[in-house]
């Protein structure tokens, strides 16, 4: 065949977006970094479930992507049974130590809640894996854990993303010795195409897995003895002598009584779909406020990304995550009027207050007219956060998780490689605050897995990275696959937008008024439009990590599967 002939040769469109979504009959799977898709699609192949593939993913990005998550950080996990038809959710995440004075910072920190040690809650990313595999899957945790511990123990080829935050945070990781000398070896970030290994990592993993083979009483007692490894045993040990000795205020006690809460997930009906999220610990049941207010607004004939559009999303973000930050926080200890929040009453009243012809300055009342306060931000680095695995198998199960929690903000707890968790970076200093700080009380965190299910049999599992930009990226991904019909993949890579405009969920809880970032792709028109409108717009570079990482995992009605895995990350989709 001559070069010429080539010419005649397939269709003579170019792509229409960067990946192809992926296709199968019989398993799907996207998740933050290739390896952890990798990961779950052999142990789909291996003949596990989707929660086996999406607890063996978990673990792997625990390593692979050790900057944004932690295997001693949060795994908030939902799960829906093929057997029971039920949506669970796992909450997997941890409580504040028991021993905390509440006035601590506050009176000692002058009102921030410090980085180090002082900011860690209670792991939970370890019950929460083992509870999913406890109830819902059926292998091991030695076989969910051997790819984590294989890429934490031989390595794996840094990537550019993990190589650049690592740079970036590097004073962050310079501050404690067992920190650097995992995350700046030789005193300098990784560069791109290194081998970088997490060998104590890999060898507390092992010791789980070892408790497990040692126990006695079958695959169920075996999972518990990895867990006690982990919540009563030698790793625990450790945690907790670290903590003691450098002012920390983990203890044994707090370790030893945990157990993730397995709940019920909250829903609400948008057309013909229900759709899921997990409590309002976490800042999930806002994406179901949003969907419930946009309903009330023709958003098919603004048409997709078009001013009108962009800015009637950007309006009822503010009005929502004003009530976010009004009465969210953990229900144990807050009781948060969700039946109020999500009725089409309060919607309505909500959505009447949405003006077409100009933005909010600010943040917005919340629905009870209180005014939210927060510090102006300053210039300041984002924090990082998260990843994200979909699964769905050939009988119809399905898993949505969103693991987290960073390991520049605190130390690497000498030879664990755990950074223990450090979401206590989201809870706020004042105790009379519905997230603030108080012994046992779970901060309210931003990982929030979604899914979906539609009368006629389709199903999506769905979430992403990004902090106070997760909702907002699911969000507009949902609304391209249900308005405006886009295919999975070009929902996931259309433009995107993200409002700043609310204090964030990140200590110092800064708010930018009016802040809104929009990636190149929009056209100068629709962004003077914006501007006109009062939005305070700033550009973003085409696909940037920062507005999030979208991946997600579906069935249509046909029982066809599909998956698709933002380009934004290092995130990637398989299916067969």
């Amino acid at each position: 065949m001559s070069v010429d002939s080539l010419s005649d040769v397939g269709s003579q469109t170019g792509a229409a977006t960067l990946r192809p979504t992926i296709r199968g009959r019989r398993h799907v799977v996207a998740a933050g970094h290739y390896l952890a898709a990798q990961t779950a699609f052999r142990v789909l192949e291996g003949g596990g479930n989707a929660i086996d593939a999406g607890v063996a993913a978990g673990l792997t990005l625990g390593v692979v992507q050790s900057e944004l998550v932690n295997i001693a950080g949060v795994a908030p996990i939902m799960i829906r049974s093929a057997a029971t038809g039920e949506t669970l959710t796992i909450a997997g995440l941890g409580g504040w130590p028991r021993g905390l004075d509440p006035q601590l910072f506050q009176r000692d920190h002058g009102g921030p809640i410090p980085e180090g040690l002082l900011r860690t809650v209670v792991p939970a990313a370890p019950d929460a894996w083992i509870k999913a595999l406890r109830l819902h899957g059926t292998i091991s945790f030695a076989e969910a854990a051997a790819d984590a511990i294989r890429f934490g123990r031989d390595g794996f080829v840094m990537y550019p993303l993990m190589a650049e935050l690592i740079a970036a945070y590097r004073e962050g990781y310079a501050r404690w010795p067992s920190s650097a000398a995992i995350y700046l070896p030789a005193g300098a970030a990784p560069k791109p195409g290194d081998l970088f290994t997490q060998e104590d990592l890999a060898r507390t993993l092992q010791f789980m897995v070892d408790s497990e083979r040692a126990a006695a009483g079958g695959r169920e007692a075996g999972l518990e003895a990895a867990r006690d490894a982990f919540y009563r045993g030698d790793i625990a040990r450790r945690i907790t002598a670290y903590h003691a000795e450098n002012g920390g205020l983990l203890t044994m006690a707090d370790l030893a009584e945990y157990d993730s809460p397995v709940e019920a997930a909250v829903t609400v009906r948008t057309g013909s779909a229900e759709v899921f999220t997990c409590g309002a610990w976490c800042q999930g049941p806002a994406l179901l406020q949003l969907l419930r207010l946009l309903d009330r607004f023709d958003l098919a004939a603004m048409g997709h990304n078009s001013p009108a559009y962009v800015h009637t999303l950007v309006e009822a973000i503010k009005l929502v995550f004003a009530d976010r930050h009004r009465f969210f926080g953990d229900p144990q200890f807050v009781d948060v009027p969700l039946g109020r929040l999500l009725s089409e009453a309060y919607a309505e009243r909500r959505a009447a207050q949405l003006r077409p012809d100009r933005a909010w300055p600010g943040l917005p009342p919340a629905g009870d007219g209180a005014e939210a306060s927060s510090a102006v931000g300053a210039a300041h680095r984002p924090c990082l956060d998260t990843s994200y695995v979909a699964v769905i198998d050939e009988a119809g199960n399905v898993f949505s998780a969103t693991p987290s929690d960073v390991s520049y903000d605190t130390p690497v707890i000498p030879g664990t490689g755990l950074c223990v968790s450090s979401r206590g970076s989201q809870s706020w200093a004042d105790p009379t605050h519905p997230s603030g700080v108080w012994p046992g009380k779970r901060p309210r965190l931003t990982p929030a897995p979604a899914m979906a299910i539609w009368d006629d049999g389709g199903v999506l599992a769905i979430g992403t990275p990004g902090g106070d930009v997760q909702l907002q990226a699911i969000l507009q991904v949902w609304l391209a696959l249900t308005v405006f019909g886009l295919e999975p993949q070009a929902a996931v890579e259309a433009p995107r937008f993200a409002s700043y405009s609310f204090p964030d969920s990140f200590e110092p809880h800064a708010a930018f008024p009016g802040r809104l970032n929009l990636e190149g792709r929009f056209s100068g028109e629709t962004v003077a439009t914006l501007a006109r409108l009062g939005h305070q717009t700033e550009s973003w570079p085409d696909f940037v990590w920062r507005a999030g990482a979208v991946c997600l995992a579906g069935r249509d009605a046909s029982g066809g599967l599909f998956a698709a895995a933002d380009p934004r990350r290092p995130a990637y989709a398989l299916g067969w």
